[in-house]
């Protein structure tokens, strides 16, 4: 763990600006549907594509304020980490890219299903390449999550394919983005770097093409695609700064807070519909979430008191 991470997670209280990135960011990304559904009349690669190319300049101009473009060039001249960059970029361009194509076809609740499950997602690869044991309370979780979609596949209209490539393609992308030898900010930087060499192909070949969005139909699709770089930057960032200052249970627990934002987003605003048997596979969901979060609870009590039972430093 690094030094500026136990700042947050060593004291007995938690700072308040810790908070306030971090239920800053989920609340971002939980009502990110809202831009999604403003851009849905485009394709979602031209989304993707928009979102990576406009984030460059964020991202680059969050490093020059913070002085560490020196990691960037060093980043850039290593091919271990270019390629391993180059792994958790398409990995996250398949998440955006799915998550994108689910609110323009009126599956946002799937979408929720996704990001509810992958918490459970990170423990489960955790068990398989990490070598982990689950807990008893983890493995019920887990089992609880596979029973909901089960009861999807068999019950409400096949393989909730579009949540599990969401759960797993962010899941994967955590768990590689670990590995990556560079800060959160240089890492976002290094990815949108790669990913702008197919953004912009894939922009200038339909603009060639006349079926383009930015400047053939008008400012008020400019503007939205401009937007994209912020929408996907600024929560990214604020997200940083608060699991800097805040204790792993504490981020477990308020992630949640997206997902449930975007379900009720779906529902209430969007209209989706919402069947039976979904309202079965999500209690399912909820349950193991709790059982989860409960293991969390667990664990952070455990190592308090280890902590609390360790001599003093010389």
């Amino acid at each position: 763990m690094s030094a500026d991470r136990q700042t947050g997670a060593g004291s007995g209280t938690e700072p308040a600006a810790g908070f306030a990135f971090a239920l800053g960011a989920f609340l971002f990304w939980g009502l990110l549907p809202f831009y999604m559904k403003a851009v849905d009349h485009m394709p979602a690669w031209e989304v993707v594509a928009h979102r990576v190319i406009w984030s460059v300049p964020v991202a680059g101009l969050l490093l020059i304020l913070m002085r560490r473009t020196d990691d960037l060039r060093a980043a850039l001249r290593d091919p271990k980490t270019l390629a391993q960059a180059a792994l958790t970029a398409g990995l996250i361009s398949i998440n955006w890219g799915v998550y994108v194509w689910a609110i323009a076809a009126e599956r946002t609740v799937e979408a929720a299903l996704g990001y509810y499950i992958n918490p459970l997602v990170n423990v489960l690869l955790a068990t398989v390449f990490l070598g982990e044991r689950l807990n008893r309370l983890q493995a019920l979780a887990v089992g609880c999550a596979v029973i909901a979609v089960a009861i999807l596949t068999m019950r409400a209209g096949g393989l909730p394919w579009v949540s599990l490539t969401l759960a797993f393609s962010f899941g994967l992308y955590a768990f590689f983005r670990k590995t990556l030898p560079v800060g959160a900010s240089q890492g976002f930087m290094l990815e949108v770097l790669l990913l702008s060499v197919p953004g912009l192909a894939i922009v200038v070949w339909m603009t060639a093409q006349g079926t383009g969005h930015f400047g053939l139909t008008g400012w008020s699709d400019i503007w939205l695609l401009l937007l994209a770089g912020p929408v996907t930057a600024i929560p990214l960032i604020l997200y940083a700064n608060g699991a800097k200052l805040l204790r792993f249970t504490t981020i477990g627990v308020m992630q949640y807070l997206t997902p449930t934002l975007i379900f009720l987003v779906a529902i209430f605003i969007f209209g989706e519909p919402f069947s039976f048997w979904q309202l079965v596979a999500f209690g399912f969901i909820w349950g193991a979430l709790a059982l989860y979060t409960l293991s969390l609870f667990q664990s952070a009590r455990a190592a308090a008191r280890i902590v609390g039972r360790s001599p003093p430093a010389a």
